[in-house]
């Protein structure tokens, strides 16, 4: 059940008052104040009410995806989903993202559909030009029982859009395997089989496409066209050709793709050219009986103003750069067109903030919930005062336990759960273990709280995004070329994927092509003997020849290779594997708590190098263990887990970095998520003064101090701690010679956490020798997109339209420029390339405090630009800066890049990056 409909009628019923006018004819629209905190929960409350459809539309993208979080608590069984923006950049001739198209497809859906369901969108993807409806109806169907050949339902999918490819892996492709069709439908989480008898369809099957095992049977499919398959979209193809003017070779790339639409085939940039092709928008998909709810109309309004402004400026700077033909047309609907579209439906309803009143607006009985801030005393006092005067109170919070045992301890009685079927009693207090966007006091009677008034931050949760293309199988990897290692045979060239009919039987082969043209071929469902190549790009390795002894001779000397090395490094760590260090006791009631209230979802491998590490833990030989994983793929969620776990057994915890910034982010970090436990979190920097450096030593040495995170500083002989039980080393090969045999003596004592993205060669092959312990995340959060990167010379309208286009749609820029003697100047020429942007400087040389305050403003989101040097390299995570400009990157070695890269493209967003370099002296 939805918690409005339990706890939250008499809201529910309060809107309906306040709506039921509406249906009347010659009614206008409706104005309802009610505080942002209670927004989520009045829009569910009407989109639960409604029959049809309801479409919430908001001002910006990021404030969508908010509501779209804040709105799951609240809806129950009801149809949640977000109609989302397409991810590029105005005129970007860029490939289709899958999800994006297959997340708009549902959307549209539920939009067209009777039944009742919540969409959320913004402006912008509200305004984009898109198919209009019944585009669906012309699609491919099958049945059981289908009098239908193989290669028929193949021509069929080809007319309605779909690529045959070897593997079906991403929507809007089919591939067949003899009796065998699978096809990725274009709005669909997983693939489709279909089995043939002859030239009959025999079964129907959806598969999950990592297992590639049957999920559900079916009696029926159907295949929905592709936008740019259909007649209509040929039509417009070829009028929008015979008038565009292409004058240069870029520019006549976007015209052969509009040509090959136009002759009936297939693009693979659909996405770019569908807004080009259709002016409807979203709004031509909606069922007539659907509710509109605006959420800040006029902010919308103008958000999307200055959409159009920055679509024209990007349309007309790209004309004169030659990267796009000339006349083509706008991407968007404007403010009157929209306006007019929604004229057609009923009267809206519009969810403002408080002091709207002198505007017209009806104010519900709602308020804001004071805020706590993490004192949990005067929550506790509070919540037992408004249950003496005889309030429902309702404290939904990821810490749901502790708040209870700390209720228990003061002699009040409450009631834990997960759900409520029925509204709270008055007096009571109900904790629930779950998450809400925000509280607010309904009517005087009922008392909402959650965490974002307990504890002072509100749960992120990560939408959960399908993970679209996972290659399955070694053979959805490879490429033909590609180098190969069979156990018994040695080093081959991939040569493809061939059929062979053997006995009668038609099956799939891998060729592996040897030296002096040998070839080998190897059954596809006998693959365990087979690997890729793993080696240095720039020296591909020599093919073996068949029916030699070459590979029996390689074979023996790298296996005498490793046991070398291996005696050589069983000296050095008997001492660890003999050693008895402290078993940590298995995870207690506030680890759960804490790990309840991590923002995000974490992936799979996340949670295996989590499990590792506990398991180390509780182990009485001392841990070394290196995560590796990417940058932003979740390697300091693992050491604050660790960290916690250490502390609640009674244990001081060290966190080393390399860098001051990054010292003060993990301080930040550490922080938020330990708010609310009686831990002690101590940054040991030069950003603090000799004072503060003195007492945090103290603290650390008389054990005040749970978790001391600080530079090479932490290694120091006056620092000392009392009882250290985990040592957390960040980017270990940023530390000197010095420090790392401080840090090999401490493996010796202590459990030891190393994490990296680039770890040096040495640990590498001694985690992938055994000899140390690793855990490896590979897979990115479920949302993360790749980052797109763009290598060229500096352009003053390229660096001015980048900074353009993210400060549009709210997100903030580095700009990295590594020479201080002359980084004022490269300020000044931004300044006038973007005077609207709020620049802010921040460099190594700065005085502490004055470089403190920069990054902390900059984190808080005070400032668009930051111009830096590399010192944002290691470790920094602001989720809202999405772009980032290396200027003069050939100074800079190819690891700093790749660091400097990864700091942006840690959220949902689309990221960018530009690195500039000067051909004179490259």
């Amino acid at each position: 059940m939805s918690f409005l409909s339990g706890e939250l009628a008499g809201l529910t019923a309060a809107v309906a008052e306040l709506i039921a006018p509406l249906a009347r004819p010659g009614k206008g629209e409706l104005r309802l104040g009610v505080p942002e905190s209670a927004k989520a929960a009045v829009a569910a409350a009407l989109a639960i009410d409604h029959p049809g459809p309801t479409l919430l539309i908001t001002p910006s993208p990021a404030r969508a995806q908010a509501m779209r979080e804040e709105l799951a608590f609240y809806v129950g069984s009801l149809p949640l989903v977000r109609l989302p923006e397409r991810e590029r950049l105005p005129y970007e001739f860029a490939p289709d993202d899958p999800i994006v198209s297959m997340e708009r497809s549902r959307a549209l859906a539920a939009l067209a559909s009777s039944s009742p369901a919540l969409v959320v969108c913004s402006w912008a993807a509200l305004s984009e030009h898109c198919a209009g409806p019944g585009i669906e109806a012309s699609g491919v169907d099958a049945h059981i029982g289908d009098s239908l050949e193989p290669m028929s339902l193949l021509s069929r999918l080809e007319e309605a859009g779909y690529r045959t490819v070897d593997l079906a892996d991403q929507p809007g492709t089919a591939s067949r395997r003899g009796g065998l069709v699978d096809v990725f439908p274009a709005a669909a989480e997983h693939p489709y089989r279909i089995e043939f008898f002859g030239n009959e369809v025999d079964s129907i099957r959806r598969v999950d496409l990592n297992t590639q095992r049957s999920v559900e049977r079916l009696d029926s499919v159907h295949f929905a066209v592709a936008a740019t398959a259909t007649r209509q979209a040929r039509d417009a193809a070829g009028a929008l050709v015979a008038r565009l003017e292409a004058t240069t070779d870029e520019a006549e790339k976007v015209t052969e793709q509009l040509e090959l639409i136009a002759s009936g085939l297939r693009s693979e940039y659909e996405t770019f050219f569908e807004p080009l092709l259709y002016g409807s928008t979203a709004l031509a998909h909606l069922n007539r009986a659907a509710a509109i709810l605006h959420d800040d109309i006029e902010e919308g309004e103008a958000a999307l103003v200055k959409l159009l402004e920055q679509q024209e400026r990007a349309r007309v700077e790209l004309e004169q750069r030659g990267h796009i033909p000339a006349e083509l047309p706008m991407l968007s609907a404007s403010v009157d067109e929209v306006r007019d579209a929604l004229s057609h439906f009923a009267p809206p309803v519009h969810l403002q903030r408080f002091g709207a009143e002198e505007m017209g607006a009806r104010r519900l009985p709602l308020r804001a919930t004071p805020s706590f801030a993490g004192k949990l005393k005067p929550l506790v006092d509070q919540a037992a005062a408004w249950a003496n005067e005889g309030k429902a109170v309702v404290l939904a919070s990821q810490q749901a336990l502790r708040l209870a045992e700390i209720m228990d301890e003061a002699g009040i009685k409450t009631t834990l759960a997960r759900g409520l079927e029925s509204p709270p009693k008055a007096g009571s207090i109900t904790l629930l273990a779950l998450a809400a966007g925000g509280g607010f006091i309904l009517d005087e009677h009922l008392i909402f709280v959650s965490d974002s008034e307990i504890f002072g931050f509100r749960k992120r949760r990560r939408p959960t995004r399908t993970r679209i293309g996972i290659k399955s199988d070694l053979i959805s990897t490879l490429e033909i070329g590609d180098y190969l290692v069979h156990a018994d045979h040695g080093i081959a060239r991939y040569g493809g994927l061939i059929r062979r009919t053997v006995d009668g039987i038609e099956r799939e082969y891998l060729e592996l092509q040897y030296a002096e043209g040998d070839r080998l071929l190897v059954p596809a469902d006998q693959l365990e003997s087979v690997t890729a190549y793993v080696g240095p790009a720039e020296h591909p390795p020599s093919l073996t020849r068949l029916g030699s002894q070459d590979w029996a001779r390689t074979k023996r000397r790298v296996k005498q290779a490793v046991l070398a090395l291996a005696q050589d490094l069983l000296d050095l760590y008997a001492k660890r594997e003999v050693a008895r260090g402290h078993a940590f006791a298995p995870d207690k009631a506030w680890q759960m708590e804490m790990e309840a209230a991590f923002p995000f979802v974490e992936t799979t491998d996340q949670l295996d190098a989590i499990n590792d590490v506990k398991a180390d833990m509780e182990n009485v030989r001392p841990m070394d263990r290196l995560i590796c994983g990417d940058v932003g793929y979740g390697k300091t969620e693992v050491a604050i887990r660790a960290a916690f776990k250490a502390v609640a057994d009674g244990k001081q915890v060290a966190v080393l970095v390399p860098t001051t910034v990054l010292a003060e982010q993990h301080g930040n970090t550490f922080r938020e998520r330990m708010a609310g436990f009686p831990v002690r979190v101590e940054v040991l920097s030069r950003f603090r003064s000799e004072h503060q450096q003195r007492d945090i030593a103290r603290g650390i040495r008389e054990g005040a101090v749970d978790i001391a995170i600080g530079t090479h500083r932490l290694l120091q002989k006056d620092i000392q701690f009392k009882d250290l039980g985990l040592v957390i080393i960040d980017e270990e090969q940023r530390f000197g010679v010095v420090h790392k045999e401080r840090l090999k003596q401490m493996r010796e004592e202590v459990d030891t956490l190393t994490l990296s993205a680039t770890p040096i060669p040495r640990t590498l092959q001694m985690s992938l020798s055994g000899i140390r312990d690793m855990s490896t995340i590979m897979t990115p959060p479920e949302e993360r997109l790749p980052i797109r990167t763009y290598v060229l010379q500096w352009d003053d309208e390229i660096i001015r339209e980048a900074i353009d286009r993210e400060l549009q749609r709210g997100g903030q820029v580095y700009f990295v420029h590594n020479r201080v003697h002359n980084i004022e100047r490269i300020v000044s020429r931004l300044r006038d390339l973007v005077p609207e942007a709020e620049l802010t400087v921040g460099h190594g040389q700065m005085p502490e405090e004055q470089l403190e305050r920069v990054m902390m403003e900059f984190s808080a989101g005070d400032q668009d630009v930051l111009v830096c040097t590399t010192i944002i390299e290691s470790g920094l995570d602001i989720p809202n800066v999405n772009t980032i400009i290396i200027n003069d990157a050939d100074r800079l070695g190819l690891a700093q890049l790749y660091q400097l890269r990864g700091r942006v493209g840690r959220s949902a967003n689309r990221a960018y990056a530009y690195i500039l370099y000067d051909k004179d002296r490259s």
